[in-house]
């Protein structure tokens, strides 16, 4: 057990492509250790990470949501599209995305605020009284008598003002900038909807993976209390040895022990599911779709790699941030440049209201920077190693994009390949245990086949339950890779 858990660990550190590997384990594992490396699988894409809490970490808000309402008291049926609805709605991931959106749309406007009128208006009381000593009014004309302090007197005063920046390539960069900003932050959103479709996809699957092996582990618990019915016939009769009995009892035990871990897994499984989708805590349901074993059609290569530098929405959120980046330093290197702003303002003036009159004033501004210490510089430089960052980023991701697609359709045809194999073996498995019930009950052995036999049906069970989750979850990864997770998947896996 101790060793299935280290290769488990590495795996998980391998990415997507330890999916082919990790079903080839399954196939050989012991029924129970397969079954738990199957609910442990790394199911990411490698240019984002989505799959179950080993490969986004436990505190990944993809594993999240918003609760939504109360516990209805009843078991509510949930199918698979109606699951990736919720999970749209109240995956605590996309929300946070979206919040990242709202915030890209308000430091846009904030960057406008620069280039739009700035409107103000005021109304003013004034009471004033002047010392014309302190002014420097300090005279003495003979025979007149000047005073020396004038007032109180008052002042009213109501006047509108509008300042307006009339050119500032700066700004106007920035403006810019923000807009591919925004650009990117919507195509992000996109993205984030395409990782809740596989974090949902796959949490559901292993639902259902969970429930075939209860299934399974049923059927095993039957014919184990079967086999062990006959042998303790048999021993009573004085025709089997003690040995049979006791042999029988203790596979009958061990399959009941798979049960309760199979019933466990299902139990945590489903908490999981709930929380990735915002069910209130509480609420009880029912897996309703099946997605049985369904060949993957129409999908090449080549019509993939295309598809999938058209229609990622990273790919297309990379590309907005290069632009950004690329306008943020033409922004900076505009700080050397002169910019024009004017202002006016028009009121009405006097003692009172009722003895006032109309001023108004009018500028117009040209400012020239000739010396700003080495700040205008440091911003060129910090703006062009960001442009550099970026553009870096987007040459990887094409690359890696390349990688998702060839790596998914790699295992699409592994997992469909292994899929056969498995149901093949099961088949096989099964004949082997009645040939071998049938030799038992003759008499021609004793029940050491029989038992060897129902291991071999659960293992061939366990690994056909693997290999299918493998193979399901591959199209979904397939449809992420390609971009179209939100659209395709429900058609790449059907019955949705």
């Amino acid at each position: 057990m101790k060793r299935s858990i280290k290769k488990q660990r590495f795996l998980s550190r391998c990415g997507a492509p330890a999916l082919l590997a990790l079903a080839m384990q399954t196939m050989t594992a012991h029924p129970l250790e397969a079954q738990t490396s199957a609910n442990q699988s790394q199911l990411a894409v490698s240019s984002t990470p989505v799959s179950i809490s080993n490969a986004l970490g436990e505190q990944s808000p993809y594993l999240g949501s918003v609760p939504t309402g109360a516990p209805t008291g009843t078991v509510l049926p949930l199918s698979l599209s109606d699951a990736v609805d919720r999970g749209l709605k109240y995956n605590l991931g996309l929300i946070e995305s979206d919040v990242r959106e709202r915030t890209a749309h308000a430091e846009r406007l904030k960057e406008l605020n620069d280039l739009l009128p700035n409107v103000t208006a005021s109304i003013s009381q004034t009471s004033e009284q002047v010392n014309l000593k302190a002014l420097g009014f300090n005279f003495n004309i003979p025979g007149a008598a000047i005073p020396v302090v004038v007032g109180p007197f008052g002042i009213q005063d109501a006047r509108g003002t509008v300042t307006q920046t009339i050119f500032d390539w700066h700004s106007i960069q920035k403006v810019r900038a923000a807009s591919e900003s925004v650009k990117s932050s919507q195509d992000s959103y996109k993205s984030s909807r395409d990782v809740v479709v596989l974090v949902v996809v796959n949490a559901y699957l292993q639902v259902i993976a969970d429930q075939a092996a209860i299934e399974s582990q049923q059927a095993q618990i039957n014919t184990s209390q079967a086999l062990y019915q006959r042998a303790h016939d048999q021993r009573t009769a004085g025709v089997a040895a003690r040995i049979d009995e006791l042999r029988a009892q203790v596979e009958l035990q061990t399959q009941q022990q798979r049960l309760i871990a199979a019933q466990d897994q299902k139990a945590k499984d489903v908490l999981s599911l709930a929380r990735v989708i915002g069910l209130p805590a509480g609420q009880e349901f029912t897996v309703e779709t099946a997605v049985p074993y369904r060949p993957l059609e129409g999908v090449s290569l080549e019509k993939a790699l295309q598809d999938s530098y058209a229609n990622r929405p990273d790919y297309a959120s990379a590309q907005h941030d290069v632009r950004a980046a690329e306008l943020s330093k033409k922004a900076a290197v505009a700080e050397y440049y002169p910019n024009v702003t004017s202002s006016a303002d028009y009121g009405d003036i006097g003692p009172n209201f009722g003895n006032s009159h109309g001023t108004f004033a009018a500028t117009a501004s040209l400012n020239i920077p000739i010396f700003q210490g080495t700040r205008v510089k440091a911003d060129v430089l910090q703006a062009d190693a960001s442009l550099q960052q970026k553009q870096a980023e987007l040459a990887d991701l094409k690359g890696r994009i390349d990688q998702d697609v060839r790596s998914a359709l790699l295992d699409v045809n592994a997992a469909d390949e292994l899929v056969k194999v498995a149901k093949s073996n099961v088949e096989l498995a099964h004949e082997t245990l009645s040939e071998a019930q049938d030799r038992f009950a003759a008499g021609v052995t004793d029940n050491i086949e029989v038992v060897q036999a129902q291991e071999s049906v659960s293992a061939a069970d366990q690994a056909y339950i693997s290999s299918l989750y493998t193979f399901n979850i591959s199209k979904a990864q397939l449809a992420r890779a390609v971009g179209v997770a939100e659209r395709a998947v429900r058609d790449y896996l059907g019955g949705t």
